[in-house]
């Protein structure tokens, strides 16, 4: 049962609450950091003491299986020969301890990134997972979507492909795609289906938002923009805080054409005259679509538009093969035009 509180009492009771709450919550990180660079440590010793012994071709594995024992019988739990290899592994992948990023990272999602093979993207899921405290269910998820390498797929210049976030237009940093949107439960063919496709999207906004990617928060659906005598309207419009304008997204469930890029021009356009405020940036415009082709966007404003983006949505998540094939296929496009 509930103690109940005097209503005088009740201020003072919640702010002592939150005082325990962050000191746990400090402790937690503080523990964690201290564990983390344990762990580094531990597969340094590792690795240093394998070398020692490297006259014994087996001396590793002989290692690994004895310190694990060793270990277990003192402190328990946590030291299998799985996880010491993984300590060991930690060190060879970063040789110096990463102390900028891991603080606030769980041993969970330092695992999970230290497979991977490419330096940019290990380093780049570090910096994300600790800035945005990534759960590790939204670390895996992101990793298996191909989040970063679809960041890089969407800069128009070749040349610009290899650095992060250091891109030509401050908007190509927040472009994906494809975007993957498989959280929508919806049929991987929608055709004619705007509708549908607007409320998935908006019954599952949190996920479409860590999707869209940093600084986005919803304004309106299907807004209204008046012009004179005509009325016209945004499927969905977000802000961006951290480009400080409007994100506008126009959904199509059908190929791109010219017709939807010219609205779109015309909504971004409309926007920066009408809604724009004093201090903010130009407006962004996507068009998200189920298909586009390499003609439409070589000989359209897409091609030189810093405010104008096309990407294509995936409604199921893709396997490692398909989302390379997708990413190489958006490459050469890039390369080409």
């Amino acid at each position: 049962m509930a103690t109940k509180i005097a209503k005088q009492d009740a201020k003072f009771f919640s702010d002592i609450a939150e005082l325990l709450t962050t000191a746990r919550s400090n402790a937690y990180r503080v523990v964690n950091s201290v564990m983390v660079e344990t762990y580094w440590n531990i597969g340094y010793r590792i690795v240093e003491r394998e070398q020692q012994g490297k006259e014994r071709a087996d001396y590793g594995e002989y290692l690994i299986v004895s310190l694990s024992k060793y270990l277990t019988d003192i402190f328990g739990k946590g030291f299998s020969e799985a996880n010491l290899q993984n300590m060991r592994r930690f060190y060879l992948t970063f040789p110096e301890f990463p102390t900028h990023c891991v603080g606030n990272l769980s041993w969970t999602n330092i695992r999970t990134i230290m497979w991977l093979d490419n330096q940019k993207e290990r380093n780049y899921y570090l910096q994300e997972a600790s800035n945005e405290n990534w759960s590790s269910r939204l670390l895996e998820r992101n990793i298996k979507s191909g989040y970063y390498r679809r960041l890089l797929s969407s800069r128009k210049s070749g040349k610009h492909k290899e650095n992060v976030p250091t891109i030509a237009s401050p908007a190509e940093n927040f472009i994906k795609d494809p975007y993957i949107l498989e959280f929508l439960n919806v049929p991987e063919d929608l055709t004619g289906k705007e509708t549908l496709l607007e409320n998935a999207l908006i019954s599952n906004l949190q996920k479409f938002l860590l999707e869209l990617g940093k600084g986005f928060s919803l304004v309106a659906r299907q807004q209204r923009v008046s012009v004179e005598t005509e009325h016209f309207y945004v499927d969905l419009v977000f802000y961006n805080y951290l480009l400080k304008c409007f994100v506008i997204i126009d959904l199509k469930t059908t190929k791109l054409s010219h017709a939807d890029i010219g609205q779109m021009d015309m909504y971004v356009r409309m926007f920066d005259q009408l809604k724009r405020g004093e201090d903010d940036n130009p407006t962004i415009g996507i068009i998200l679509c189920a298909e586009k082709s390499e003609t439409m966007v070589r000989y359209s404003i897409l091609k030189e538009s810093k405010q104008i983006f096309a990407s294509k949505y995936k409604t199921i998540l893709p396997t490692e093969e398909e989302l390379a094939e997708m990413i190489e296929k958006e490459n050469r496009k890039l390369l080409s035009t």
